[in-house]
């Protein structure tokens, strides 16, 4: 690209990817209209890389240094004038592409937009249990926002106003359960190690308080149980996930 190229981007997608080869052409097919797609790859080893160079060229692989610095890394190799991070699991529907389109050639008028985000589990959309509309800052100006460098749950701050679009993000989250399971365990140290950085103390109380409240936030005060035994399966799996966080946290905290 060159750099007249680039002071004409408008919009850019930045999205990071490891061993997305079968998720990641939906979400890039969702946004092949975009001026430009940034791609950065944590060393994949299937053909995660051959499927992003059928959408683009700007593709950099490089070591995981966790999520939100790698997505800080693709978002400073974004040209546009507009960015939106993506994740390989998400999709913009065509009403959101309308809406964002809108956005740019107004300019605004904030800097950068909160999209609702519709989550998909086991083929069907999710409705409760604060499981939609799940507001995700992923639309904003270029320079304007930046992903908070925490070790898991990463959100973007943006500095300026920020506004709501009202069209959805699809999110094809889990597949399976074991896929839930596999990613539950992971994101449950990571978080624990946050827990620990943070010098938060792990009290006794935690074990049972902290996964009950989630279960009854979820299924009871969010309507959960509308969603079938979706919800219900749901509430439960994420109640398991604050458990296993708070007992990595203890042991964390106790084996030092």
């Amino acid at each position: 690209m060159t750099s007249s190229e680039r002071t004409m981007t408008r919009f850019s997608v930045t999205v990071i990817t490891w061993n997305e080869e079968e998720r990641l052409r939906p979400s890039l097919e969702s946004v092949a209209w975009a001026d430009e797609i940034v791609v950065v790859d944590a060393e994949s080893t299937d053909k995660t890389v051959q499927v992003a160079r059928e959408f683009t060229d700007r593709i950099w692989v490089r070591p995981w240094p966790g999520f939100a610095v790698q997505k800080n890394f693709a978002l400073e190799q974004a040209a546009g004038e507009w960015v939106l991070s993506l994740d390989a699991d998400e999709q913009v529907t065509p009403e959101l592409r309308r809406e964002i389109e809108g956005v740019i050639a107004r300019g605004g008028p904030a800097d950068g937009y909160a999209i609702p985000r519709k989550n998909v589990f086991w083929g069907a959309w999710v409705r409760h249990g604060r499981l939609y509309p799940d507001y995700q800052r992923r639309l904003f100006r270029r320079g304007r926002g930046r992903f908070v460098e925490r070790a898991v749950h990463e959100s973007v701050e943006i500095q300026g106003s920020v506004g709501r679009l009202e069209a959805p993000l699809l999110h094809r989250s889990y597949r399976s359960l074991e896929e839930f399971v596999q990613r539950s365990n992971r994101y449950s140290t990571l978080a624990a190690e946050e827990w620990i950085r943070q010098g938060r103390p792990v009290r006794p109380r935690d074990f049972l308080v902290r996964p009950f409240g989630r279960f009854l936030s979820m299924y009871l005060l969010h309507r959960g149980f509308l969603d079938g035994w979706r919800g219900l399966l749901l509430a439960g799996l994420y109640a398991h996930y604050v458990f296993l966080r708070t007992a990595k946290a203890w042991e964390m905290r106790h084996a030092r």
